[in-house]
């Protein structure tokens, strides 16, 4: 075991189905986010941030966007000749080809990565949420605490709790109770789905958590439970910055549109903790003085003649002259005709919004996710 030393396991096989046409074709993590970035990009530039260069990533739905996004990890400086970023997706084995069975298989089945890497703590991370968060100092907590298990937790609003696994803690920060995603809960500090563990005490209950027949291998209904039953040190790191786990179309929206509020904390604009992502080398956007733009993000290669407000725009985007979007994300390749008018929505990739039509109400809370064929309404 190498004293202090840390590595991070990157469950990034999510389908995310709640976000519908967004997660038909690539996995959640690979989902673009905020004009320029995909959602697994906010995990690994605060793993390249908190100096942490040994990173698994375990794929497994439609990997290819993703695994071509990541390459081998040079967009976060995780391209290194001795440990930097691994893909590790679901691999045949005496039982035959088949996906992980769970968060808990995923880390079970590579064992041996880890067991190669030999670290005293092993960091779990999710590739769908989005925050900025150095676990370096969530490192020094699980030490100063001298704990088995650290668990990151932040205050959810109390109609969500169902959403999320639950914690009671004392006055120590010490775990009293756990409940995975409870119908009636009594607490709202949700986990974040970022755990570190001693790899030592992690490594025994993968293996006799992978005996068990009864078990769903998960890490909040199964290892959790167990370990805090079997007595195990367990402390939650309360966490207080910008967090969203973006399931829903909704909430997917309503992450973008964050990042136009002058109250926001997620500060893209932080030079001292920068959000990498892979560039495209793409040429500036254009804005036609017959234009009119307010409040928005406008990535490269856009050419704005229209009126935009609100607006969380992509790539290579073209809002023709007399054309109108508010309060939309518009993603890359889409153009918007001239005359067409479109409010609280999602247009996905490619999508050509036709002269003169109509996409949703600006005096509507409902949000409409927008592709080539389909429209769903959040």
């Amino acid at each position: 075991m190498k004293e202090g030393k840390m590595i991070a396991m990157l469950l990034a096989g999510g389908q995310g189905s709640r976000l519908k046409l967004l997660t038909s074709d690539l996995a959640k993590p690979a989902v673009p986010f905020g004009g320029k970035y995909r959602i697994i990009d906010f995990p690994l530039s605060n793993c390249s941030n908190s100096n942490i260069f040994d990173v698994g990533i375990l794929t497994q739905y439609k990997p290819y966007q993703l695994n071509s996004h990541i390459g081998i990890g040079s967009s976060w400086d995780l391209d290194r000749r001795s440990g930097g970023v691994r893909i590790l997706p679901p691999y045949t084995n005496e039982k035959g080809g088949r996906w992980y069975d769970g968060t808990a298989n995923a880390i079970y089945e590579n064992l041996s990565f880890i067991d190669e890497l030999d670290p005293e703590f092993v960091l779990i991370l999710s590739g769908d949420h989005i925050y900025k968060m150095d676990y370096s100092k969530m490192l020094d907590f699980h030490k100063s605490k001298h704990a088995d298990v650290t668990i990151s937790v932040i205050a959810v609003p109390w109609d969500e709790t169902h959403r999320f696994g639950i914690l009671k803690i004392d006055e120590d920060s010490l775990i009293t109770e756990f409940y995975e995603k409870p119908k009636h809960a009594d607490s709202n500090l949700a986990s974040m789905g970022i755990y570190i563990f001693n790899w030592s005490a992690l490594r025994k209950y993968l293996v006799e958590d992978e005996k068990d027949p009864n078990s769903s291998k998960d890490f909040g209904k199964d290892i959790i439970p167990k370990m805090n039953a079997d007595g195990k040190k367990m402390v939650a790191y309360q966490f207080e910055g910008y967090w969203k786990d973006v399931g829903t179309i909704k909430s997917y929206w309503e992450a973008n549109m964050d990042l136009l509020d002058e109250n926001n904390t997620l500060n893209l604009y932080d030079r001292r903790w920068k959000i990498y992502s892979k560039n495209r080398h793409l040429p500036p956007h254009f804005i036609a003085c017959s234009a009119s733009v307010s409040n928005s993000l406008i990535n490269e290669g856009c050419q704005i003649e229209g009126n935009i407000k609100n607006c969380v725009l992509f790539n290579e985007i073209h809002i023709e002259k007399d054309a109108l979007v508010t309060n939309s994300v518009i993603l890359s390749g889409a153009r918007v005709e001239s005359g067409a008018s479109v409010h609280n929505a999602v247009i996905m990739e490619n999508v050509v919004v036709k002269s003169g039509t109509v996409i949703g109400n600006p005096d509507s809370d409902h949000i409409l996710l927008v592709s080539q064929n389909e429209t769903v309404e959040s």
